[in-house]
């Protein structure tokens, strides 16, 4: 298995060594294993997390707090997933499960709401970038419009 140093998962992920050492302090990320030095040493799975954590972050706007419920909940699917115990931990996964669809539904609403209040923002911005390019001169073309054409043209 391939171990890879901080400077490494940086690079790869574009985050600071300093906000991924905070995103191990706060549980985004689970503590690497170390070298004998003290290294961190960090797995493709750390950086698929951390992949995971910035997509959250940075498209779906999500707040820290918001990011631990949204992993948390990927952690405890995937323990679901390992194994079961019997009748009674099956009634409390059940019991846990259903408490989990009802954040993720939670959840889902609120990037409903943030893609309508992105919808509406990117509105008012063509609106007023189609003023300026009237008060300026500059005619509307398809390929000054500012919009991205779709992958259909």
């Amino acid at each position: 298995m391939t171990r890879l140093k901080i400077d490494d998962v940086a690079k790869e992920t574009g985050l600071t060594k300093r906000t991924i050492r905070y995103y191990e302090e706060i549980g985004l990320l689970e503590a690497p294993t170390r070298s004998e030095g003290g290294v961190r040493l960090y797995t493709q799975e750390n950086v698929d997390r951390l992949k995971k954590v910035l997509l959250a972050r940075e498209v779906l706007g999500f707040s820290l707090q918001e990011l631990q419920h949204f992993l948390a909940i990927d952690t405890l699917l995937a323990s679901y997933r390992e194994g079961s115990d019997g009748y009674a931990v099956e009634l409390k996964k059940q019991e846990e499960l259903k408490r989990v669809a009802g954040g993720l539904a939670e959840q889902v609403d609120m990037l409903d709401l943030k893609i309508h209040k992105m919808e509406a923002f990117r509105k008012d911005m063509e609106e007023l970038l189609s003023k300026v390019r009237e008060a300026i001169g500059q005619p509307q073309t398809a390929a000054s419009s500012g919009k991205i054409p779709s992958s259909g043209q």
